[in-house]
């Protein structure tokens, strides 16, 4: 896979005569793209968990607007 080249550039304080020192991190294109996809998969099911919750308390409530109006944002977490 394709590397991407992270260069970070480290200043010391003036008093150091001004050298720069300059680290260079190689990361993985497939690690970076499997991690953001994981971070998508967690945030998508603690919102829908939260939700459901939320919905389920609506319910017991007997609260029928709130209920409408949880189950129009939940048909976003059902559409495939």
């Amino acid at each position: 896979m394709r590397k991407q080249k992270l260069i970070y550039v480290l200043r010391r304080d003036p008093g150091f005569r001004n050298r720069e020192i300059t680290a260079k991190r190689e990361l993985s294109f497939g690690i970076k793209l499997a991690s953001k996809l994981l971070l998508d998969q967690l945030c998508f099911q603690f919102n829908k968990e939260r939700l459901d919750e939320k919905i389920n308390l609506a319910i017991d409530n007997n609260d029928r607007e709130e209920f409408e109006r949880l189950s129009q944002n939940y048909k976003y977490y059902t559409l495939k």
